[in-house]
């Protein structure tokens, strides 16, 4: 550890900044005439900015003014300020052994230079500690050798009480810590509990197959067994009671939050006294299994949350939502515990009524919607923001985001989580402390109420336009969160709880490890969160464990008899990744994940592992936040707004800061949001260090990542400009280098005066010279003859707000690739290629089926029609919510049938013969095996057909469609000969023929999947209408049935005058299409309803009218055939392989406005 650079040294004060330690620092420094010039921080990270702030305004880096080259600098005194550790465990880290080994080093070094001055945090001063700061700073500055000596042995005396202490702990066993719940946050915190020296066993209970498998901590970690040594599956309440007492159980840690509120603390505080518990009570765990309870707590206590109102009867919470303006949007919440699926997010004042009826009268969630909040909805990112809390007090640790839904782009269903990563960099150091301040409070009035809260708070934070809200609180860790704080923890998290147990956590120095940031990518069961396989063996976790900074913690995992770790549940593993950057981190996990594999039992070579590919993209990609300082009206800065606003800036101006209290621009900064810190600070009394200190502590709370100067009337200091080193521009009125110095009109004038024929603006970064460095974009304008200062000033501040632009588009990233967007050119083209053989296969008279042109060519002649005599036909339609099955199963090779069938089906029905056929394929991701799946399907459709595919698009669309999911459309294109349109002299005595459909087809599956779910099936379960089919997936993807190459013969043979293809609608609605409105179909001889069609009926209670409204109930085409033609009309079907006719009955003359289908039969 390099204890030498640097005048003074920080040694291990964490996040801690105490008052004593910034006054010393502001005293040594302040003075001109101080050898104290430059402070370095090791694991010291909040003390730079809170040394900027008032009252001590003092940047780190104080080189010497060019006005004190003249004045004597006492002599050289290197000063090391160390916080000593507080505990045992914190002195035990690794860390803390390096402080404290290189600071004994130092000491018995004994160089005369050296002042090595402990501070304690529990005593709050340095040792020794009867001296004063002016004490401190006179003796330090006087370089007094007995003060350096008497330091120099409280220093050593202090780590000789801690050595003794730690090896006294050496003869003690160490604790035992129950820990409860499976999944991966119980993970994640067994192994950051058995790294405490103070910890000897970590007993989890069930656990999962990490716990039971951890190699390298396996003498800490291991399931709970019982007394004949067997697992132990639940975590009832007797349960633990029962582990606690055979165990001895020092401390139990409760993970999930179900045993919370069924009140495991409460119990084991009477049946267990003297145990430790980490988590709350079931009264303070209120907070989490009421979201009623919980609103009302906010609103009472002025801690932010939305709008709302709690509700125990659907009507008045309807009536609630009918008062409110339509463009009111309100977010639905069951308020007891709904497994994390009880909140809707509805868009209309139509679907929120309908999410109050689901929660409340259809009671989709129990119980838990007895009760149901309504509540505003607010906009903004949303943070996930963990708190330790003792009853008393709060500490937050950094801001965690998530990802919820299942797929990229935040499509797909909610999960559990996909993903995570901290620190959340749209939490700001300001943000961090309001947020911080708001668990304090809750933390605080919870202890007034007589249930003071202990455990983790996990507040779940919205930062909305008007500053951060509370959307909801857990009562315990979050998952996935804890797989990513828990890696940055640097403090000994079983000190940390033993802490928050006695009510003692303002005594521990809760650190994070700076400069770190942590990635976590689940990896889950394919299907999940619906149906999704279990079982699976994993390949690959040894591999991904041995990439350096990874850990792969378990979820749904269990080790089986023969030590193979299988899949259990649907989130199965995290595997997270550390790094000095968030893409570092990223990169670790991603290269982790690759190596894991959820082997499918039927084909080793099939991955049935599903994982998301954009975690944290958002804050990879996240703007570029700007800070603004000036003194006048900044009307330079409009334009930058108005780019910052349409998109045009990758970019969000989150702070401006002004020497003037008046200043305009400062309004500017107010006009964009409460959440945009417009801050004047005063100069008065100030040196220009110590203002640009406290400017610096503004812009840096905001999270500020570049500085514009937009007319600021200030001279800087060195110290402001080496701080903002390359990240700081200001605008001058002319183009440097001429004309440098000067300001506003005084410059023009100058420009002016010297004949110059042209000058500008110019962005330049700034530098201690003033006007001086290095340029980056410059505006130029023509000094026309009788140029005043004024109107050429008017001429280039036009020039300062697109200049201003330019220098932030360099500083953002500005080419941006298709592979950047998501779309893969390589996989377009060989999909191209994989899929030719099968549109080949598709050729016919007038086509060749070939891809790769601009356009599909069809030669009319050469399929047999003159054009003169000939009419072309057109349809199209698409596959509808059939296809969502499709995409569950991910069985794809059908689906590209049903699209073909139901656009040449139309064409058939006038008549037409199709011809040729194009499809649209739209994907968020293009995985090149699917989408060649859909395209032979397509391919076999058109087989089918007769027609010929000669083209189609590809478009991959990452913002538009989520990974895993598509669309189709499909276009084809007939002809028929004028004088054989149908239909076509339909008359009564007509008779009807009805042909078998293949079963559903591809209409009503919106319906289907209701009845699915209320069956309580998925789409692997076992068919329950035909056992023979396999699944229910199987069957529901029975293509839709193709009727071209049946009816073509009597279309030829000119029988027919009319048909009608049965779709969405039904017999009912679909057959009229074809009628006159003088006639109507008598329907007498309808055939017994398929078995699919008899399920749907007995699960929905639909009756025969709404089945036959509804779904083709065993017919797909009805010919109406003359009456002379309907025997020879049979045998050519039946040659052309229908072996089943319907004679359905005839057409009759319709009477005024009788119904245009009669049935004159029941469904049987």
């Amino acid at each position: 550890m390099d204890l030498s650079s640097g005048d003074i040294i920080l040694v291990g004060f964490g996040g801690t900044s105490p008052p004593p330690v910034l006054q010393l620092l502001s005293s040594l420094v302040s003075s001109s005439s101080s050898s104290f010039r430059t402070i370095r921080a090791i694991r010291s990270p909040a003390m730079e900015y809170e040394l900027m702030k008032a009252p001590y305004r003092t940047f780190f880096r104080n080189p010497p003014n060019k006005d004190d080259a003249d004045k004597t600098i006492p002599a050289k005194t290197h000063l090391i300020l160390y916080n000593l550790p507080t505990s045992l465990a914190e002195y035990l880290s690794p860390s803390s052994l390096a402080e404290s080994n290189a600071i004994r080093s130092r000491l018995y070094a004994k160089k005369d230079s050296d002042v090595v001055l402990a501070y304690h945090a529990t005593q709050n001063s340095f040792l020794p500690s009867d001296k004063t700061n002016d004490d401190l700073v006179s003796s330090l500055h006087a370089n007094d050798t007995s003060f350096r000596n008497t330091a120099a042995r409280a220093t050593l005396a202090s780590l000789a009480s801690l050595d003794s202490l730690a090896a006294t702990s050496l003869q003690t066993p160490g604790d035992v810590v129950l820990l409860v719940g499976s999944g991966g946050r119980e993970h994640a915190l067994a192994v950051s509990l058995a790294r405490s020296p103070l910890v000897r066993t970590v007993v989890c209970v069930p656990g999962n197959g990490g716990t039971a498998s951890s190699d390298e901590r396996s003498s800490k970690i291991v399931n709970a067994t019982d007394a004949e040594g067997n697992a132990v599956e639940d975590s009832k309440n007797e349960t633990i009671v029962e582990l606690v007492k055979r165990l001895s159980v020092d401390m139990v840690v409760v993970g999930p939050e179900q045993p919370l509120v069924d009140g495991l603390v409460d119990c084991l505080e009477v049946e267990c006294r003297g145990v430790r518990v980490f988590g709350p009570t079931k009264a303070a765990a209120e907070l989490e299994a009421s979201k009623a309870f919980t609103k009302d707590f906010l609103q009472q206590h002025n801690i932010p949350t939305a709008k709302y109102r709690n509700f125990t009867s659907p009507d008045e919470a309807i009536a609630y939502v009918q008062s409110l303006s339509p463009t009111d949007r309100q977010v639905v919440k069951a308020s007891g515990l709904a497994a994390g699926k009880g909140v809707l997010l509805p868009t209309t004042p139509a679907e929120t009524i309908d999410a109050i009826r689901e929660i409340m009268a259809d009671k989709a969630f129990g119980a838990a919607g007895d009760t149901c909040v309504i509540e505003s909805f607010m906009t903004g990112p949303e943070a996930s923001c963990l708190a330790f809390c003792d009853g008393k007090t709060a500490v937050v640790m950094p801001a965690a985001q998530d990802h919820k839904r299942a797929l990229d782009n935040d499509e797909g269903l909610n999960t559990g989580g996909m993903g995570a990563y901290a620190p959340a960099p749209c939490v700001t150091p300001e943000l961090h402390r309001e947020i911080e301040n708001m668990c304090k409070k809750t933390v605080e009035k919870m202890a007034e109420r007589g249930t003071p809260y202990v455990g983790v708070l996990y507040a779940g934070m919205m930062l909305t336009p008007n500053g951060p809200s509370v959307l909801e609180f857990n009562c315990r860790f979050g998952d996935p969160e804890t797989q990513v704080l828990l890696p940055l923890l640097e403090t000994d998290l079983y000190e940390i709880m033993m802490a928050c147990c006695d009510g003692k956590l303002e005594t521990v120095d809760v650190r994070f490890k700076e400069n770190m940031a942590a990635a976590t990518v689940v990896c889950a069961a394919k299907g999940y969160p619906e149906a999704y396989p279990k079982g699976m063996p994993i390949k690959g976790l040894d591999a991904a464990e041995s990439i350096d900074n990874v850990k792969v913690y378990h979820a749904g995992t269990k080790i089986d008899a023969d030590g193979i770790v299988r899949c259990t549940g649907g989130r199965v593993l995290a595997v997270t990744g550390t790094g000095p950057s968030l893409t570092d981190a990223l990169a670790a996990s991603y290269k982790a994940v690759k190596n894991i594999s959820f082997l499918d039992p039927s084909d080793p070579t099939d991955n049935l592992l599903h994982y998301r590919t954009d975690i944290a993209m958002g804050a990879i990609r996240k703007k570029l936040r700007i800070g603004v300082m000036g003194s006048t009206r900044g009307t330079a800065l409009l334009p930058v707004m108005e780019a910052c606003a349409d998109g045009t800036l990758h970019a969000e101006i989150v702070a401006v800061v002004s020497n003037r209290s008046e200043a305009p621009i400062l309004e500017k900064g107010r006009s964009l949001g409460p959440t945009v810190t417009a801050r004047f600070v005063s100069s008065k009394g100030l040196s220009r260090e110590q203002f640009d200190a406290e400017c610096t502590s503004v812009l840096v709370g905001a999270g500020v990542e570049y500085v514009l100067l937009v007319g600021y009337m200030r001279i800087l200091s060195k110290q402001f400009t080496d701080y903002w080193a390359g990240r700081c521009v200001n605008v001058h009125p002319s183009l440097l280098p001429k004309h440098a110095g000067g300001m506003d009109l005084e410059v023009h004038q100058a420009v002016i005066d010297a004949d110059e024929t042209e000058s500008g603006c110019t962005i330049h970064e700034v530098t201690e010279e003033v006007d001086g460095g290095p340029i980056v974009v410059q505006k130029v304008v023509k000094v026309e003859p009788g140029e005043t200062a004024e109107s050429l000033k008017t001429k280039v501040q036009a020039l300062e707000g697109p200049a201003f632009i330019e220098a932030i588009q360099k500083k953002c990233k500005t080419t941006i690739s298709y592979a950047d967007a998501g779309v893969s050119i390589d996989a377009g083209n060989s999909l191209v290629e994989l899929i030719k053989p099968a549109c080949k296969a598709t050729r016919r008279p007038g086509c060749d089926a070939d891809l790769g042109g601009f356009g599909g060519l069809f030669d009319l002649a050469a399929a047999g029609y003159k054009s003169e005599d000939t009419i072309i036909i057109g349809a199209t339609d698409g596959v509808g919510t059939k296809l969502r099955i499709a995409h569950i199963t991910k069985k794809h090779e059908t689906v590209g049938i049903d699209l073909v069938a139901m656009c040449v089906n139309d064409l058939i029905v006038a008549g037409g013969e199709p011809l040729f056929f194009l499809d649209y394929f739209a994907t968020g991701k293009l995985d090149v095996e699917e989408a060649a799946s859909v395209v032979r399907g397509i391919a076999e459709g058109c087989k089918q057909a007769g027609c010929g595919l000669i083209g189609g698009e590809t478009a991959e669309m990452p913002s538009m469609y989520a990974p895993g999911d598509y669309d189709l459309a499909g276009f084809s294109v007939g002809a028929v000969h004028k004088d054989r349109v149908l239909p076509k002299n339909v008359c009564a005595g007509n008779v009807l023929l009805g042909l078998p459909s293949s079963g559903i087809h591809s209409n009503g599956f919106s319906l289907v999947r209701k009845l699915i779910d209320k069956a309580n099936l998925d789409y692997e379960s076992v068919c329950p209408w035909d056992k023979t089919v396999g699944t229910v997936g199987d069957a529901l993807l029975t293509p839709t049935k193709i009727y071209v190459k049946c009816c073509l013969p009597l279309l030829r043979k000119e029988m027919l005058t009319g048909l009608a293809h049965i779709t969405g609608g039904g017999l009912l609605e679909n057959l009229p299409r074809s009628l006159p409105s003088n006639l109507k179909a008598e329907i007498t001889g309808h055939p017994p309803l398929p078995s699919v069609f008899s399920w749907m009926k007995q699960t929905s209670g639909l009756d025969d009218r709404e089945m036959l409204r509804t779904f083709n109930c065993g017919i797909g085409m009805v010919l109406i055939v003359k009456k002379e033609c309907v025997d020879e009309a049979k045998d050519l079907l039946r040659d052309a392989g229908e072996s089943v006719v319907y004679d359905l009955g005839q057409l009759v003359d319709r009477q005024g406005k009788e119904e245009q289908v009669e049935m004159k039969c029941l469904l049987a």
